[in-house]
């Protein structure tokens, strides 16, 4: 036995020598930066890479996966030096030291090496290597592990491996695995002596042998071996030896043992590769990324960018919405399930149905009689051709314009003589018809803008306009200002006043009766955080609110400003309040959050919350429980909110398909630097109250939980934004989506 274990091991030696033949060459004076194309040094397949990575607000230098996404660390150099700024350089000198230089000239060494280098490699193995003129080895970072081992690399006694704070911080944490003198692998916490009281994993395999180390083959074997080659202790079993796959060893920042392997045949999963609805297509061992039907890049060269839709599919506006769109099928496609939605026992033209009655439905994926529905963005897509999942996509199609193809060709001369004189004749009365209507509107304006000017002083209930005098007041509604919940809203002047004219969607027939009666209730109802009614229109079947004009529009123009311009924290956390008061339709009044359309609800037709809703047919701000057929309720609000107190507190939209693919959706975003203990990444370099920034976090991330039941009420959210209800912590989502 001790005789196949040694001619293993020669085997293992061999093939580290082999690795160590087949190396990338990089000589002295040779640089590196973290904002360069010259970023990292490649082994020679580029499955590895040692350079900058990103690491915190600014780079960290080390060893990690270059060739599988999504990058991993393997190893960093002095772990607990804080990060740098993007003007810091790595440089191989001309005296052979390995260095890293700060932006303010500050320099680090790298390596330890005892005399002066002559070429460096980056190998195959992982391992980062000096060499001296004679080709020998005078410096390699296998002898300095960090948390991590690779195939090949060995745990000599007295050296240790300890797990990193997080899988973003790669400082030193909290748990150590160290190979002792007496033979044991044992793990302690961090600062601890090494003794039994303090161990919580140990071999058990003291006694058996001299300078006993951990070895870790090729094909996951890991095993302790003393210095006869005898094998004491297996702690992985290993696989059959294969060039296919590629293991690590990892303490992790649990402080658990665990051991990773990657398919190197299938290129990894690629996720991080292609950005959001984009899909990986390999060919000739290159990836590219193609968008989805109906989709184009978002930033042309730039396939990380991900993918948007070049023109909008309206699926709830219309009953025949369906003419507008088309359903295309993308076959042998992976993506990530995000299914918010399962048909199950149907066809492929089953699920194309399902999806196009479904108002929610983005896409859909089919495979074997099951329908997952899915929203966008569609997020870590390839094609896999032993994938029998198809991808239906809804694609927007020009709607056909009817013109009539057989016009008759008039050829004489005397029709066409007659027609240019009576179109001569037609457009002179035009022009004079046109002339005493001006003079007339003009008069009329005038009076009309006196009359309603002297009626809007007074402090009464809103005045009953006509048709007529409210297209005067907006020049035939010339300026659209905005989309609100129930309508078009335009600008419109009454004397020196400004307005806002907004014209609402069809109302209900049984509520023709209550309308006059609700605006005028609305009206007599004055409060700081809503916005006043002036004045409505009931004439026919025009239906036309008219409110005092906000100057500083909507929440949105506010927050996501140049950085120069937007309103301060204390300023941002005062509207954040203002909007938990009433948190639909939120206009801004020098900084004062004011509520329009209060009341209004009940008096829309059933389909018109599925068009243009405001907040609450928004996407990315609606409750899950809309997709799941769930009753609304009113933490469908609360859910609203803590999506908008997010956007409040970062001063960027809910989703950013231009941003970093980890930080597109920002949910997702504000959970992980949460916990993983990096808030400051949400406000950069603003000045914030850093215990009133986790306050509010908090509050949000009460406020986006699935599970409604769990959901605070309004009024709780406001005590807790006001500092009069304590915030507990909220639960981790089951999901992993904050912890990655």
């Amino acid at each position: 036995m001790a005789f196949i274990m040694f001619v293993l091991f020669l085997l293992a030696s061999a093939s580290l020598a082999k690795a160590q033949e087949t190396r990338s060459n990089i000589t002295l004076s040779s640089s590196l930066s973290p904002t360069s194309n010259s970023s990292s040094w490649l082994s020679p397949s580029g499955l590895y890479a040692f350079g900058f990575y990103p690491q915190g607000q600014g780079y960290a230098v080390g060893i990690f996966l270059a060739g599988i996404p999504p990058r991993t660390v393997i190893w960093t150099a002095n772990r607990d030096n804080p990060p740098v700024s993007a003007g810091a350089t790595v440089l191989f000198t001309k005296d052979g030291r390995l260095i890293l230089r700060s932006s303010q000239g500050e320099e680090t060494s790298i390596s330890s090496a005892a005399g002066s280098a002559y070429s460096a490699s980056m190998l195959d193995s992982g391992n980062f290597v000096l060499y001296d003129p004679n080709g020998s080895v005078l410096w390699e970072s296998f002898d300095y592990p960090t948390d991590t081992l690779l195939p090949t690399q060995r745990l000599l006694a007295g050296q240790q491996i300890i797990s990193s704070i997080s899988a973003t911080n790669h400082s030193t944490g909290l748990f150590r695995l160290k190979m002792q003198h007496d033979g044991n692998l044992v793990q302690y916490p961090v600062n601890t002596p090494d003794t039994a009281p303090y161990a919580y994993y140990a071999t058990s395999a003291g006694g058996l042998g001299d300078n006993v180390s951990l070895n870790f083959d090729v094909d996951g074997h890991l095993f302790l071996l003393n210095s006869t080659r005898y094998v004491i202790t297996h702690i992985t079993s290993g696989r059959f030896p294969t060039n296919s796959v590629n293991y690590i060893f990892r303490i992790d920042s649990d402080g658990l043992m665990r051991l990773y392997s990657y398919d190197l045949n299938q290129k990894g999963n690629w996720s991080g590769l292609c950005g959001l609805n984009s899909f990986c297509v390999e060919n000739n061992q290159q990836a590219n990324c193609l968008c989805l039907p109906g989709f184009d890049f978002v930033e042309l060269g730039n396939s990380a960018a991900g993918c948007e839709r070049n023109s909008t599919v309206e699926t709830c506006k219309t009953g025949d919405a369906s003419a507008s769109y088309m359903i295309e099928a993308v076959d042998n496609t992976q993506w990530e399930d995000d299914s918010y939605s399962v048909v199950s026992s149907t066809d492929k033209d089953g699920c194309k149905q399902a999806c196009s009655e479904d108002c929610n439905c983005e896409a859909a994926l089919y495979n074997g009689g099951i329908c997952r529905k899915q929203r966008l963005p569609l997020r870590y897509g390839r094609i896999l051709t032993t994938d029998p999942t198809s991808t239906l996509i809804k694609v927007s199609i020009a709607k056909p314009i009817n013109t009539n193809q057989n016009k008759e060709e008039v050829t004489r001369m005397d029709i066409l003589l007659l027609s240019l004189s009576l179109l001569a004749f037609g457009l002179v009365m035009m022009a004079i018809s046109i002339v005493i209507i001006c003079k007339n509107n003009m008069w009329t304006y005038q009076r009309i803008c006196n009359k309603i000017e002297v009626s809007l002083a007074k402090d009464q209930a809103p005045r009953l306009f006509t048709y007529a005098a409210l297209e005067l007041v907006t020049d035939s509604f010339k300026e659209q200002i905005g989309r609100g919940s129930f309508g078009t809203v335009y600008k419109g002047v009454i004397g020196e006043k400004m307005v806002a004219v907004k014209r609402l969607d069809k109302l209900l027939a049984e509520g023709e009766r209550e309308f006059r009666t609700e605006v005028e209730v609305i009206s007599r109802t004055h409060h700081r955080n809503l916005v006043r009614l002036l004045g409505y229109c009931m004439e026919g079947t025009n239906r036309l609110l008219v409110y005092e004009y906000m100057s500083n529009g909507s929440l949105a123009s506010v927050l996501f400003r140049s950085p120069e311009s937007r309103p301060f924290w204390a300023e941002r956390m005062e509207i954040a309040r203002d909007i938990a008061r009433g948190p639909q339709n939120i206009l801004m009044d020098e900084n004062r959050a004011k509520i329009s359309d209060f009341g209004l609800a009940k008096l829309l037709n059933a389909d018109q919350t599925r068009t243009f809703t405001g907040i609450r047919g928004t996407r990315g701000y609606v409750a899950p429980e809309w997709h799941r057929n769930q009753p609304v309720t009113v933490k469908a609000d609360v859910y609203s909110f803590g999506i908008m107190l997010l956007e409040i507190i970062c001063c960027r939209r809910n989703m950013e398909l231009d941003f970093p693919e980890r930080e597109a959706i920002l949910e997702e975003w504000v959970c992980k630097c949460f916990w993983n203990g990096e808030i400051g990444k949400l406000t950069g370099d603003e000045k914030v109250d850093e215990d009133e920034l986790k306050a509010a976090i908090k509050v949000a991330l009460w406020c986006i939980l699935d599970d409604l039941t769990l959901r605070p009420t309004m009024k709780r959210v406001l005590l807790m934004m006001e500092g009069s209800a304590e915030i507990l912590m909220p639960p981790i989502p089951s999901s992993s989506i904050c912890t990655d």
